[in-house]
Order: C-alpha cells, then sequence, then structure tokens
C-alpha cells in the first residue's frame, strides 16, 4: 500500500442501532474499495469486520472493528462500530478518532432507540453524519414513515440527498438531487447505470434541489453572492458550501442505500470524498500517536490500533508516554481490515494503524517522540450501569481470575473491575447484562475458567438519631502478664449546620463535658466522625486516647449493626479506668470498640441506603410499563419529559432493587429503551426492610461463628 497524505485520508465511523446492517455494508465498502473480492454475509460467518469467534456466535458486532479501503485514489479508514448499547465503549472511542460518520437507519423499522442514542452523542460533539436509509430492498420498507421519523429525532438539519424510485422488493433506482442523476443498478453487485431524471420525477427533484442549494448558499458569504447573481450554484459551490455545513454538524444529508444488494454504496463513498473532512492533523509536528483500542489477538499478542496526531510514524521508530516516562520501540506499521494486517512502511498524520508487541501501553494513552511533552486529551467513557459480584467457583482459580479481568478491563475501558474492602466482593461493573455475558463467555471458554455471578451486596451506610451512652471494660487474665482497660463514652448524631454545646443528661443528671480537645475526620467513605476527649482527673492517661480512636475507627469500618460504613456520628469520650501493670494500647482499643458499639446500639441506629438518579429513554407506547415497573423497585417518579420522539422518565430508585435492570427495561420494551443512572444521596431504609437486614447480617454471623 502506498502512502497517503493527510488531504487524501477520509476518517469514517459506521454508526447505528442492532440490525441496520452496519456490518454488510462495511463488507460492500470493502469489496467497492477493491480489499476484497467477494462478500461475505452475517449468516455466513464470514465477514471481515464480525471476525471473533464470539461475534459471529451472536451474529452481532461487539467490538469496534477498524477497517480501510483504497477509492478514487483516496484511502477510507471505516470502524464499523458496535450498535447495542452495551457496547457504546466502542462508539466513543471510534469519534475520537474519527472526523465523521455514516448513520444507518433500517427503513422497515425508522430511527429507533440505537440511532437515537448514536445521535445523542454526535449532536453533543457536532460530529458530523450522513444518514443512510438502508434495507430499501425488503418487503416492509417504508421510506415516507423513516423520513418522518428522522425529522421527527434530528429536525430541520436532516435534509433528503437521494430519494427512492421504488422502495421494497424490487429497489433497484434512485434519484439524486445533488448531481439531478438517476441512479439503475443492473445486479447486486453495485454495477449501475447513471440516467437522466425521467419526465415524472422532475418536478419533484427540481423543488428538493433547489431547497438544497439555498442551503449550500447560506453556509458562505460569498456562495450567497454568486447565487443571487447567477440564480444557482454548480455542482461544485453547491459540495463546498454543503461541506461547510456538514462539518460544522448543522445538515444531516439523507442517501439510499442498499447494502445488501450493493445500491448506493459506491455514490456514498463519494459523497464522503467530496464533503466529510479530511483529518485535521498537522504533519510537519513532531510524531505524536494515540492509542484508541487495545485487544490480544491470536498469533499477533498485544495489538494497539492508533491515530497518528501529529507528524508521521515510521518503522522501527522510538517513542515514550509522556505520562509515565516508558519508552517504546513501534516495530511494524499495519493497515487494519479486520484481521487482514497489510505492512506498511510510514503512516503519516490524521492516517488510522495498528502496532504490536507494545510492552506498557494501554488505551487512552499517547505515546510521543522523545522531548515532546503534549497528551492527547483521553476519551471519557459513559458510566456503569450494570453491577454483579463474581467469584471463581474454585478458590484456586481466584489468583488466575484477577489477571484475566485486569486484562479485559485493559482492553475495554467501559469494564471496570474493583475488589470492594467494605463488601469484602469483586465487583464487576459494566454497560449491561450483554456486555458482562460476552466476558463470561470469555472467561469460559478463553480463560478455561468457570465462575459465578451474582448481586453484590449493598454498600449501605449506619448512622445514629440520638444520643447515648456506654461504658465498657476489657479485662484479661492469662497467667502472664494481664489485659485492662474501661472506657465510658457517649455518641451523639451529626446534623448538618449543627454544633455540639458538649451538654447532656447523663444517669438523669444534666452535664456539660469538658472538652480537652477535638478531632475531626472524613471519611473515605462519606460523611465524617468527631472525636472528644473529655476525660478529667486522669482516669485514662492521654497516651490511650489513640488506642480508644483506633478501636472507634474499627467499628465504623464495620458497622455495629449489618457490618456496613459507619458515619456521621460525634464521640465523647469522658470517663474509664486504667490498671498501673495491666493497661495497654491493645486493652483500649477493645474496650473502645465495644464501648461504642454498644452506645451506637441504644442510639437510635438506622441503616442507610444509596438512592440512585435514573433517567430513562423510552418510546410512549411503553411509558406505563416502565413506569409500573420503577414503582415496584420502591421508586419515586421525580419527573417526565419527551425529547425527540422519545420520552423521558426521571426517578429516584435504592441501589438494591436496581440489580439486572438493564434486562428488565430491554424485556419490558424490546430494546428501544436505554436509562443512566448516577448516586445521588444516602437516605433512611424503610423499618421492614431494616428488620429484615438485621435478621439477615445476624444469622450469617451465626454462621460464621
Amino acid at each position: 500500500m502506498k502512502t497517503y497524505s493527510t488531504d487524501k485520508i477520509r476518517n469514517i465511523v459506521l454508526l447505528g442501532g442492532t440490525r441496520s446492517g452496519k456490518t454488510t455494508f462495511a463488507e460492500a465498502m470493502l469489496f467497492e474499495g477493491k480489499v476484497i473480492d467477494r462478500r461475505g454475509t452475517v449468516e455466513a460467518k464470514n465477514t471481515v469486520s464480525d471476525n471473533t469467534e464470539v461475534e459471529q456466535l451472536f451474529q452481532r458486532s461487539i467490538y469496534s472493528t477498524p477497517l480501510f479501503a483504497e477509492f478514487m485514489d483516496h484511502k477510507l479508514n471505516i470502524i464499523d462500530a458496535p450498535g447495542a448499547d452495551d457496547f457504546i465503549g466502542g462508539v466513543v472511542s471510534a469519534m475520537k478518532v474519527c472526523d465523521s460518520g455514516i448513520m444507518l437507519i433500517n427503513a422497515q423499522q425508522g430511527v429507533e432507540v440505537g440511532t437515537e442514542i448514536h445521535g445523542r452523542y454526535a449532536e453533543e460533539r457536532n460530529f458530523p453524519v450522513v444518514l443512510a436509509v438502508n434495507q430499501l430492498e425488503t418487503e416492509k420498507a417504508n421510506w415516507e414513515n423513516t423520513i418522518d421519523s428522522i425529522h421527527q429525532a434530528f429536525g430541520s438539519k436532516a435534509v433528503v440527498f437521494q430519494y427512492p424510485v421504488n422502495p421494497g422488493l424490487g429497489f433497484d433506482s434512485f434519484i439524486d438531487v445533488l448531481t439531478m442523476k438517476m441512479y439503475k443498478y443492473k445486479d447486486d453487485n453495485g454495477t449501475r447505470e447513471v440516467l437522466e431524471i425521467p419526465a415524472d420525477q422532475m418536478d419533484r427533484a427540481e423543488e428538493m434541489r433547489a431547497s438544497l442549494m439555498e442551503m449550500a448558499a447560506e453556509s458562505d458569504e460569498s456562495l450567497m453572492e454568486k447565487f443571487f447573481e447567477d440564480g444557482e450554484l454548480s455542482e461544485e459551490d453547491m459540495n463546498k458550501g454543503l461541506n461547510i455545513g456538514f462539518v460544522k454538524g448543522e445538515l444531516y444529508p439523507i442517501f439510499c442505500l442498499s447494502a445488501k444488494k450493493c445500491i448506493g454504496v459506491k455514490r456514498i463513498m463519494q459523497f464522503m470524498l467530496d464533503v466529510a473532512p479530511a483529518p485535521s492533523e498537522k504533519v510537519d509536528g513532531p510524531t505524536s500517536l494515540f492509542v484508541y483500542k487495545s485487544s490480544v489477538e491470536q498469533h499477533l499478542g498485544d495489538v494497539s490500533y492508533f491515530k497518528v496526531m501529529s507528524g508521521k510514524i515510521g518503522e522501527a521508530q522510538d517513542l515514550v508516554n509522556p505520562v509515565t516516562g516508558n519508552k517504546e520501540r513501534v516495530s511494524a506499521l499495519y493497515a487494519v481490515a479486520g484481521k487482514k494486517k497489510e505492512k506498511v512502511s510510514e503512516l503519516l498524520a490524521g492516517d488510522l494503524g495498528c502496532t504490536v508487541k507494545l510492552r506498557n501501553v494501554k488505551t487512552n494513552q499517547t505515546l510521543n517522540q522523545p522531548g515532546y511533552e503534549e497528551v492527547v486529551e483521553p476519551i471519557v467513557f459513559p458510566p456503569s450501569r450494570y453491577r454483579t459480584a463474581i467469584k471463581a467457583k474454585d478458590e484456586k482459580d481466584e489468583e488466575k481470575l484477577g489477571e484475566a479481568l485486569n486484562r479485559a478491563a485493559a482492553e475495554d475501558p467501559t469494564m471496570v473491575v474493583e475488589y470492594s474492602k467494605e463488601l469484602k466482593q469483586t465487583i464487576l461493573n459494566g454497560q449491561g447484562e450483554q456486555h458482562i455475558n460476552i466476558l463470561k463467555w470469555h472467561l469460559n471458554n478463553t480463560n478455561k475458567l468457570e465462575i459465578d455471578l451474582f448481586a453484590p451486596k449493598i454498600p449501605y451506610r449506619e448512622t445514629i438519631t440520638k444520643v447515648a451512652n456506654a461504658t465498657y471494660r476489657h479485662r484479661k487474665q492469662s497467667g502472664g502478664a494481664g489485659q485492662f482497660g474501661e472506657v465510658t463514652l457517649l455518641v451523639e448524631p451529626i446534623i448538618e449546620g449543627v454544633e455540639t454545646t458538649a451538654k447532656f443528661k447523663i444517669d438523669g443528671k444534666e452535664q456539660v463535658l469538658n472538652v480537652r480537645a477535638k478531632e475531626e475526620f472524613e471519611l473515605d467513605w462519606g460523611g465524617k466522625w468527631e472525636f472528644y476527649n473529655c476525660v478529667v482527673g486522669g482516669a485514662i492517661d492521654a497516651n490511650f486516647m489513640p488506642a480508644i480512636k483506633k478501636g472507634i475507627m474499627q467499628r465504623l469500618e464495620e458497622g455495629p449493626l449489618t457490618g456496613s460504613y459507619a458515619r456521621d456520628i460525634r464521640v465523647f469520650v469522658y470517663d474509664g479506668k486504667m490498671h498501673p501493670v495491666d493497661s495497654k494500647e491493645i486493652a483500649f482499643i477493645i474496650a473502645g470498640r465495644n464501648a461504642f458499639r454498644e452506645a451506637f446500639k441504644n442510639a437510635g441506629p438506622k441503616i442507610m441506603e444509596p438512592i440512585y438518579l435514573v433517567e430513562v429513554l423510552v418510546p410512549g407506547d411503553c411509558m406505563g410499563d416502565v413506569m409500573s415497573d420503577i414503582q415496584n423497585r420502591r421508586g419515586m417518579i421525580e419527573g417526565m419529559s419527551s425529547k425527540k420522539g422519545f420520552q423521558v422518565l426521571r426517578a429516584r430508585v435504592p441501589l438494591a432493587e436496581l440489580y439486572r435492570y438493564s434486562t428488565t427495561l430491554s424485556s419490558l420494551t424490546s430494546g428501544r429503551a436505554t436509562f443512566t443512572q448516577e448516586l445521588l444521596e444516602y437516605q433512611q431504609v424503610p423499618a421492614d426492610i431494616q428488620e429484615k437486614l438485621l435478621k439477615e447480617y445476624e444469622a450469617e454471623a451465626q454462621e460464621e461463628d
């Protein structure tokens, strides 16, 4: 392959919901670009994109697949992104390194939630997108309804550039109002005739072209003047004006497509060369690469996929990670078409490629020539929406499982693995149950690990609602040196904005504690606690105060009610006893811990649960079922609104009720809805649930004993 200059490169991501035909379209583009001489199909499991065993098994795109096509003296880098919302990470990373996109829309269904999700990401980034109405050859193809749904979702920015002459089973022709030609296809391999527009279609085509010309003229002042003077614009001038609007994200051209029959494919590719932006990276800058995807591939090992952000990269070039300082040598360079890796000698700014066997490089990292310190802004991946606990069925495999999970998270940043010290569980956080199940498949089949997935524990919080005091004496005699320590303390809740008076009723008498020292601690898990030394008369030596604090902290880390973290508590140590020989640090740790536990249990203890703000994007006809389900999950509906043809439902839902919510939502809406969630606050659990949690914890403790 020759080296392509930056202006001869186009980086394009294929977007759209599941079953919109992106993989089939990618095959057709590679066929037109002579990368392949025979098109595969998803059903036959022989496409260039869906080339992994798991994708072929489930017959859907799971990973973003880099491809390329050489076409009309240009190089088109193409990334076939997955359509399912569970694999949105591939879409986000592809948008980072691509300069425009082609959004496929199923002519049988119109705009679906998957389309809406990708469209929202594009709109947020002012990302240029062509809308390609695909599957126009199918019996249920409905052009008018599809266009209506597009206008509802994308508004007046969506403009028809082509329309089909005969959508449905006999589809073979469309009118292009930019070129003012009719394209008629003779076979299923893209062989076409370029014809004059039939007389019965001319009025419609001319009317649409006039609107298109006005839109092109409005994007540039010089074009507007030319349009007023001449009354029209040439195709070249229209391309110039449309390019301006397209690049700004102010125009979504609508094209006709049958990827299966290779109809319209070449014309879209030509349009992308004419109107889509070339990369903006600078050739004359220092060498800089950005790694947007990493994987481990059979026979190759670690593969790093990158974009050349500036300068050029050649074989055997040394680079440095400006953040870590790690040195890397790029031993070989490849242009990528799925599993096919074509070796190249160099890649210029704006191009996409891959290299192998880098030692310490991960997704989202920058590699520069020595001395260049610029770091590419990393990809911001969406937060997780599904959490599950995981463990190996055989305890001997736990270390192997940990290594496999860390590798998976390094390859896919939307898969977050954490060991919760609080819950004593390994927690997987992903985008949905499909996302987790794909990882499970790899663990079972690639890593030969048997695992269990189960509902994770909930990170409850414990606190108190009133004042209470307690005394605990620890005494231990074991033949040698003894242990003795006695602590008397009082607890009260910390209420935001309310300071303590240190005035309490103790043993029926009003008493003001003499505060000798006060310490405040912010807790890692949220909230705080305060420690007051109010001991007078030398009842407890000051040297033992750190031990008492340590004992209390141990109980805060494992609350007295359910073992969850405790928070927002003031502790006043105001009395106690020592022994001149037997008092030592361990005795006061134990005494402080147990005195705190007893006082806590008498201070109106309550369990707090995490409440999440859930926002659901749902079709209107599914709204009732979704609302009922949320209410059954103890959710509180906060508001509803509409957004581009969909309903937006906002609710406060306890985390304990959100396990497998993405699966239920998909089932209720046939996969047409999506949601986001974020931690909002902690709130007291209802009395019946608190009682249930206390009994469960007590039963677990007895089992352990």
